[in-house]
């Protein structure tokens, strides 16, 4: 990893800690002239894509006792997203009944 970003809130320790070990972090500042919900550059993709995995009954909450078990079932869940988009579809199969 050679860039992060970072939300305002962690602004000096994040910095620190990311330079401590060679990493550039940018810290996401919101723009004082904009009112209410204003969706911030790059992070937005993030919160996006966390949204979608949300979507994934066993990502909802944290059922799995191992981190090995966590990570196959993200990598299943956005195998899934992207067939779903490859092949044109909105909703999985089952739900098409």
């Amino acid at each position: 990893m050679r860039k992060a970003l970072a939300d305002q809130g962690f602004k000096n320790a994040v910095v620190a800690h990311g330079a401590a070990r060679g990493i550039e972090v940018q810290v996401v500042e919101r723009n004082p002239a904009g009112r209410g919900f204003v969706p911030q550059p790059k992070r937005w993709v993030v919160e996006q894509t966390l949204g979608i995995l949300s979507f994934h009954r066993r990502l909802v909450r944290d059922y799995e006792h191992r981190l090995a078990s966590s990570v196959s079932r993200v990598y299943w869940a956005m195998t899934d997203v992207m067939a779903r988009r490859l092949a044109g579809t909105s909703a999985p199969s089952w739900r098409a009944a």
